[in-house]
């Protein structure tokens, strides 16, 4: 489910800065939305707008009910109320005169208006938060909530605006002369489309929900509004509100007046949509944010797409059509080892999944991706064609191939779908195996012996970093004379994710006293190796704040996988490693 909430002041107040109706307003932006998730090949089953009259009803009818059950009263209030996000704060809240949130003039205003007694559920969904870890994700943000709710008592909600100063909004059903609270309308959006959106929605019960996705911004709202307002209405909450971070550019937010927002549709037009689907999924964790660049997006294209799963691709249907006609093999056994690979890749594309962390399960898909292309310069193809006698050996690598890369094409088709129904029709799969359900079915060896494969083009073709020419001829002499190997570019620096961590276990590893092993909470849980055991003992450790390298391929050091790097100062009889000089927030990032 996707969609827009289209009601509240905001809208009302641009559409008629554009000469529009609320309701035109919000019809063009519902094109641009569904127009850049087609382009984005991002399905949904339903696409909602809380302007449709279904919703309207649905969102009344809870109005009712817990009006009805004495949940909704109606008081004189009076604070500073932020039209951008369409939100009241008090006098004590404002951060020097202005909205804490985004910072913008705040207006006073004093009016009888409906308040939700959200204050009632503060213990109650303190509790529920603590008995559910994984309520809210990732920990960070859960910690953020605790936060609020534990800091101060929790105020009442209000969920009125009168007609005389806000009339784009829903009436409510007991008081003509007020339109709900924005939120309120929007949030019950989630619970509405269950009602009259969901396929087969008389016969399956779709509430509650597996997954809420929403920006951090929007996370109180969310986490304790929407939470609240189900605890009231005795309904169940959703499994997960899962809270993602914000894309910057250089370290900075995408701003207009910066000039420097990003619009996808040139970045497909330009990379095209897998590799830019595969850079969001892979680049950074989800729930944190991220700074885009086009260096680090040909980097990911270059390394990752063109050089491991492309050139897979590419020299697993090379040598089949050269060694057998681009007839699939008999294969002669079944390679056992990579075939256990194969199929163990989906229990740890699951488990990650169930957290969202799209990154990790790319990391489990490309360790099958990298087996396979040891696996040929092993087995070296090329040098048993040459042998009569081991030609049914090369049957056998040559099937192993052309299956791992079949294994392969359905682990990334939910990331890069368009790339990954090229391969599998290519090897011969039809349209219904494609568009069902496959992860939970996977089986190795099901690629039939015969079958012709078809001919496919290279899948990412490497893309050449262009040269900087536009500089001045001043800029470009003060460069010459700068030694190259001395200094990076930004782009390189940026490439660089540092993050805020925090030592959670530590224990030395066996066999060496310089290594331990240590978990580190960056928003996250991270296994790192670090080369400190001469200078810190692992009780020294716990508890103290770290700075992670986050974005380092994982390496093997004494049998044990390193999820980053430690940043440390060091000489050659003492090293110190580096932390923020006070608290900060796990997961926070280092610019």
């Amino acid at each position: 489910l996707t969609g827009t909430d289209e009601h509240g002041q905001k809208v009302q107040k641009a559409a008629e800065e554009r000469g529009l109706s609320p309701k035109e307003h919000a019809d063009m932006m519902v094109q641009n939305f569904k127009r850049l998730w087609e382009r984005m090949n991002i399905s949904h089953d339903a696409f909602i707008r809380t302007t449709d009259e279904e919703h309207i009803k649905v969102v009344q009818e809870i109005l009712e009910r817990l009006h009805d059950r004495g949940e909704i009263v109606k008081r004189p209030y009076k604070g500073w109320y932020c039209t951008p996000d369409e939100r009241f704060w008090t006098e004590k809240e404002l951060v020097d005169g202005k909205c804490p949130d985004c910072g913008r003039p705040v207006e006073e205003i004093e009016e009888d208006n409906y308040f939700f007694l959200m204050s009632r559920y503060q213990d109650a969904l303190i509790r529920y938060i603590e008995e559910n870890p994984g309520y809210i994700l990732p920990e960070t943000r859960r910690n953020e909530v605790m936060g609020f709710l534990k800091s101060k008592p929790l105020g009442d909600l209000c969920i009125s605006r009168p007609k005389k100063r806000l009339s784009w909004g829903i009436t409510l059903p007991f008081d003509e002369d007020y339109v709900t609270y924005v939120w309120f309308d929007a949030l019950v959006n989630y619970y509405s489309a269950t009602r009259y959106l969901a396929p087969d929605r008389d016969l399956v019960q779709w509430w509650p929900a597996d997954h809420h996705i929403v920006g951090k911004d929007i996370l109180t709202t969310h986490a304790v509004y929407w939470s609240t307002m189900l605890m009231a209405l005795n309904m169940p909450l959703p499994r997960n509100i899962f809270a993602h971070g914000w894309w910057t550019v250089d370290g900075r937010k995408m701003s207009k007046s910066l000039g420097n927002v990003v619009d996808p549709f040139e970045v497909i037009e330009r990379y095209g949509v897998d590799p830019f689907r595969y850079f969001l999924f892979r680049e950074v964790t989800f729930g944190l944010d991220g700074d885009f660049s086009e260096h680090a997006l040909v980097s990911r294209i270059n390394s990752d797409l063109a050089n491991d799963l492309g050139n897979l691709v590419s020299r697993s249907f090379a040598m089949a059509r050269k060694y057998f006609d681009s007839l699939v093999p008999e294969p002669t056994r079944v390679e056992e080892e990579i075939k256990s690979l194969a199929e163990s890749v989906v229990k740890g594309m699951e488990r990650h999944l169930e957290t969202l962390a799209f990154h990790r399960a790319l990391d489990e898909i490309w360790t099958l991706i990298n087996a396979l292309n040891k696996y040929i310069d092993t087995r070296q193809p090329w040098s048993l064609a040459r042998s009569p006698e081991k030609q049914e050996e090369l049957k056998n690598v040559i099937y192993t191939i052309l299956e791992g890369v079949r294994v392969v094409a359905i682990y990334t088709l939910p990331f890069m779908p368009e790339s990954s129904i090229r391969v599998l029709r290519a090897l011969g799969e039809d349209d219904d195996l494609i568009n069902r359900p496959l992860l939970g079915e996977l089986r190795w060896g099901t690629l039939k012996p015969g079958t012709r494969l078809g001919r496919i083009a290279a899948l990412f073709p490497r893309i050449e970093k262009e040269r900087d020419n536009k500089k001045t001829g001043r800029q470009q002499e003060k460069e010459e004379k700068v030694p190259e190997d001395r200094y990076i570019g930004i782009d390189d620096f940026a490439k660089v994710e540092l993050r805020v961590g925090k030592v959670i276990e530590a224990e030395g590893i066996e066999g060496s006293n310089k290594l331990l092993r240590l978990i580190v909470d960056i928003g996250e849980k991270r296994q790192i190796v670090a080369g400190i055991g001469k200078s810190y003992t692992p009780e020294e450790l716990v508890g103290k704040q770290v700075v992670v390298v986050t974005n380092l391929r994982p390496a093997r050091l004494m049998g044990v996988e390193s999820q980053g790097m430690l940043l440390a100062a060091g000489t050659d009889n003492e090293i110190a490693i580096v932390s923020p000089e006070k608290e900060m927030p796990a997961g926070v990032r280092v610019r």
